[in-house]
C-alpha cells in the first residue's frame, strides 16, 4: 500500500472516530452571542457537517490519536481557531501542556496541530493540554485559557504474554480424566475496554491426548485415564493465548509446561531370582554378614520401601534377616554358630513386602513376593575342642609327685582329625606344681602340695594340633586339694597361770584350748591329757570341757618348795591317724589372802607377774650408771665455771690499776689493751677478743640448764625401754 492509501485510510479513521455533538467531540466555535473574538476547535461530523455549539465562547472537546504511526509526514491532530482571528497575521495560537513543544507543535498562525513522533498507548494513554490565543504585538490573552485531551486509540499491537515460562505441574500417576493439573495465565497490554485486543483465548498446541485446556480460564487438565509413570514420567505441553477472542488475525503468545507424573504405590516388589545361593565359612563371628538379597519395586521414593522376613527355615534362630532402607536390600546376618561337622546346609524361605500400600492398589492383588536362600556352610580348620567348657578335679595333699589326678580331653572337630597335644599355661601355674601328659590330657602332681598353704589351684590347659600348633583352644581347669591330717594340735595361746600356795583340791587354775590347721570333715576333737613322764607325780589335773580343758589343783598343798611349775600337756586330734604334741602350761605359785586375791609371790614370780626379765633389770642398772654419771659431770662444769675476778678487793684498786699477767704485744699491739676498761674495769666488753689469746667463745660453755634438758630426756628413754620390757 503506497503513501497515499495511508493517508486515505488515516481520513477515513478519524472520520469514524470523531464522535457526534451529542458526545461534545470535535469543535468549538463561537457562532452566536457571547464574546466577540471566542477560540473554537473546528471539526466536522461523519457526514461532513460542520460542528457547531452556540451562545459559549469555547466547547470542551477530545482528540483522538492513533498509536503507532508509521506514516513519514507528521500526525495531524486537529485546529485551533478564535473568532477573534481576521487573517492578518495579529492572532497567534499558543500551546502548553503534557507533551507541548515535544511530542505536539501548533502552527502559530493557523493552529493547527501536528504529532511530531510516534506515541504508545501503552505507555501513556493521553495527554492534557492548554491552548489560547494572544495579541502577536502586546503578547495579550485575547481569550482565556481551554484545555483539551488528546486520546491515543488503541490498536492491536501487543501479543499475550504468560506469566512464567516455563510452568512446572506435578499431577499422580493413574489420575482420573479432569483432574487439575495446573492454571496458566497470559496478560495482554492491549486496551481491553475497546474492541477484542485484549480478548485471550487458551488453546492446546502440543501435549494431546493426555491434557487439555480450558480456553477461558488457562486451567489445564488430564485428557486420558491411566497414565503410569513407570512407563512415561515426563510430559511437555505447549499452551497458546491468542487475542482478539481467538479470530484470525489475532496475536498469539505460547508457554510451555512440563508435567511429572508423581509417583504412587502402583507396583509390588519382584525378587529377580527365585533361588538365591550363598557360601559362609564356619568360622564366621555372630553378627556378621551372609549376604544380601534384593527384590525389585518400579516405584520410587517411599513407595519402593520394602521389609524383609525370613518365614521358614530348617535352622531355627540360626539366620536373620534385616532390611536395609539406604539400599532396600535385606541383609542375611548370622545368630548362632555354624558348625560344618553337625549340618552343612540350611534353607530359608524370605518374603518381601512393601511398607506404604496405596489403599487404591489393594485391587491388584497382593504387594508382596517369596523367594527361597540356600546357605551352604564351608569347612574351616578350625582349633581343638574340649568336651567340657570346665574341669574340677581333686587331690590328696599327701599324694605323691607324678600322681595322676585327672583327665582333660579334646578333639579336632574337623573331619581330617588332626592329633592333639596338651600343655599348660604356665602363667597360670607360676609354681609349677602341675604338669600334663602331652598326648592322653592326664594331668599330674609335680611337687609336693600343701592345702594348708592353698587349698585351690585354678590353671589353664591350651589345647593344640600337631599340624598347626597356632590353632589353640583354652579350658580353666579347677584342682581342689584335699585334706590330709598332717598338723599336730597346738595351746591357741601361750598360757601362763598363778595359783594361790594354800589353794584347795580340785580348784579351777586354768582353762585352755587349742587349734589346728587341719580340716577333719567332722570337725575337731581334741583330747587333753598330761604327759606320761608328770601325770604320776604332777600336783595338777586336767579335765575335757567340750574341746577346751580346765587345768585344776589334784593336790591341797605343794609337796615341794617351787615357785614356778612346768606342766606338760599333751593334745590330740582324734583322727586316724592321731597326731598329738606336747605343749607346757607355765604355773606361778604365789601368797593370797583369806578370799584368794594374790597378795605375795616369790622373787621369780613377782618378776614373771610384773613382767620384768632379765633384760629389763640389767636395763635399769645402766640408766642408773649413766645417770649418776651425768650428775657427777654437771657438778664439776660447775665448779669449772667459778672464775677470778680481775680486782681481788674493793679496797685493794690502787688508783684503778688492773693487774694481770698476759704479755704484752708491743707497740703494735692496738687490741692487747684498752685505756677505757683500765679506767672502768666494769665496763669490758664481752665481745672484744684479743689477737694473741685463743677467745674462749671457741670453747662452748655447758650450762647447768643444759645439763638438766639432757638429764631429762635421758630419763625420760630409759622410763620408756622399762615399760616396754614390762609390757614383752
Amino acid at each position: 500500500m503506497d503513501r497515499r492509501g495511508v493517508c486515505a485510510l488515516m481520513v477515513l479513521w478519524a472520520m469514524a472516530h470523531l464522535g457526534s455533538p451529542a458526545d461534545g467531540s470535535r469543535s468549538l466555535r463561537r457562532t452566536t452571542g457571547g464574546r466577540k473574538g471566542s477560540l473554537g476547535l473546528t471539526g466536522h461530523d461523519a457526514n461532513g457537517v460542520p460542528l457547531r455549539r452556540s451562545k459559549r465562547g469555547w466547547m470542551w472537546n477530545q482528540f483522538f490519536l492513533m498509536e503507532e504511526y508509521t506514516g513519514t509526514d507528521m500526525q495531524y491532530v486537529g485546529k485551533l481557531h478564535s473568532d477573534s482571528d481576521r487573517g492578518d497575521g495579529s492572532v497567534k495560537y499558543v500551546l502548553t501542556g503534557e507533551g507541548a513543544g515535544t511530542l505536539f507543535k501548533i502552527d502559530e498562525n493557523s493552529g493547527d496541530i501536528h504529532a511530531t513522533k510516534r506515541l504508545d498507548r501503552e505507555e501513556k494513554a493521553f495527554y492534557i493540554l492548554h491552548a489560547k490565543a494572544v495579541n502577536r504585538q502586546t503578547n495579550e490573552a485575547l481569550e482565556g485559557e481551554s484545555e483539551f485531551i488528546i486520546k491515543i486509540h488503541d490498536i492491536n499491537d501487543n501479543e499475550p504474554r504468560f506469566t512464567r515460562d516455563p510452568y512446572i505441574a506435578h499431577v499422580p500417576e493413574m489420575s482420573d480424566i479432569g483432574t487439575s493439573v495446573i492454571q496458566v495465565t497470559a496478560i495482554d497490554a492491549d486496551d481491553a475496554t475497546y474492541g477484542n485486543s485484549a480478548k485471550v483465548v487458551y488453546s492446546i498446541l502440543q501435549g494431546q491426548p493426555y491434557f487439555s485446556v480450558d480456553p477461558e480460564t488457562g486451567l489445564i487438565k488430564t485428557a486420558l485415564s491411566g497414565m503410569d509413570r513407570e512407563v512415561k514420567e515426563k510430559y511437555l505441553v505447549v499452551i497458546q493465548a491468542k487475542d482478539m477472542a481467538g479470530q484470525m488475525g489475532g496475536l498469539s503468545g505460547t508457554a510451555t509446561v512440563s508435567i511429572t507424573l508423581a509417583d504412587v504405590n502402583d507396583n509390588p516388589p519382584r525378587f529377580t531370582k527365585t533361588l538365591y545361593e550363598f557360601r559362609v565359612p564356619e568360622s564366621r563371628e555372630l553378627g556378621s554378614s551372609v549376604g544380601a538379597i534384593r527384590a525389585m519395586d518400579a516405584d520410587i521414593g517411599q513407595n519402593a520401601e520394602m521389609d524383609y522376613r525370613i518365614i521358614g527355615s530348617d535352622g531355627p534362630g540360626m539366620f536373620d534377616i534385616i532390611s536395609n532402607r539406604s539400599t532396600q536390600e535385606g541383609v542375611i546376618v548370622l545368630r548362632k554358630p555354624l558348625d560344618f561337622e553337625k549340618k552343612r546346609q540350611y534353607s530359608l524361605r524370605v518374603q518381601v513386602e512393601n511398607v506404604h500400600i496405596n489403599p487404591r492398589s489393594y485391587k491388584m492383588g497382593p504387594f508382596r513376593d517369596e523367594a527361597s536362600v540356600r546357605i551352604t556352610v564351608e569347612d574351616v580348620d578350625e582349633p581343638p575342642a574340649f568336651e567340657r567348657p570346665s574341669y574340677v578335679m581333686e587331690v590328696r595333699e599327701d599324694a605323691d609327685r607324678n600322681v595322676i589326678i585327672g583327665t582333660v580331653s579334646a578333639s579336632d572337630p574337623d573331619d581330617k582329625r588332626s592329633l592333639v597335644r596338651y600343655t599348660i599355661d604356665r602363667r597360670t601355674d607360676m609354681d609349677r606344681l602341675f604338669d600334663i601328659h602331652a598326648g592322653n590330657g592326664s594331668v599330674y602332681v609335680l611337687r609336693d602340695l600343701d592345702r594348708e598353704e592353698n587349698a585351690w589351684h585354678n590353671i589353664s590347659v591350651i589345647a593344640s594340633e600337631f599340624d598347626n600348633p597356632r590353632l589353640i583352644s583354652r579350658v580353666p581347669v579347677y584342682i581342689r586339694v584335699l585334706d590330709v591330717n598332717d598338723n599336730a594340735p597346738t595351746f591357741a595361746t601361750n598360757y601362763e597361770a598363778f595359783v594361790c600356795e594354800n589353794a584347795k583340791a580340785n580348784q579351777r587354775i586354768q582353762t585352755v584350748s587349742a587349734t589346728d590347721p587341719d580340716e577333719p570333715i567332722g570337725g575337731h576333737r581334741f583330747i587333753f591329757s598330761l604327759a606320761p613322764e608328770a601325770a604320776g607325780k604332777a600336783n595338777f589335773s586336767v579335765r575335757d570341757n567340750k574341746g577346751t580343758v580346765l587345768l585344776h589343783l589334784a593336790v591341797h598343798s605343794f609337796s615341794d618348795d617351787r615357785s614356778v611349775y612346768h606342766v606338760p600337756v599333751v593334745i590330740s586330734d582324734g583322727e586316724l591317724p592321731a597326731l598329738s604334741s606336747t605343749n607346757t602350761l607355765t604355773i606361778r605359785v604365789c601368797t593370797c589372802d583369806r578370799e584368794g586375791n594374790m597378795k605375795l609371790c616369790n622373787p621369780e614370780a613377782l618378776t614373771a607377774k610384773a613382767g620384768l626379765s632379765t633384760g629389763a633389770l640389767v636395763a635399769i642398772l645402766l640408766c642408773v650408771m649413766i645417770l649418776l654419771m651425768i650428775v657427777v659431770l654437771f657438778a664439776a662444769l660447775r665448779r669449772q665455771r667459778k672464775k677470778e675476778p680481775l680486782i681481788i678487793s674493793k679496797e685493794d684498786v690502787r688508783d684503778n690499776v688492773v693487774s694481770y699477767n698476759d704479755e704484752g704485744g708491743g707497740e703494735e699491739d692496738t687490741q692487747a689493751f684498752d685505756i677505757g676498761t683500765l679506767r672502768n674495769p666494769e665496763a669490758i666488753e664481752d665481745s672484744k677478743q684479743r689477737r694473741d689469746i685463743v677467745p674462749e667463745t671457741f670453747y662452748p660453755q655447758t650450762t647447768p640448764e643444759y645439763i638438766s634438758i639432757l638429764m631429762f630426756l635421758f630419763f625420760q628413754s630409759c622410763l620408756a625401754g622399762l615399760v616396754q620390757q614390762a609390757v614383752l
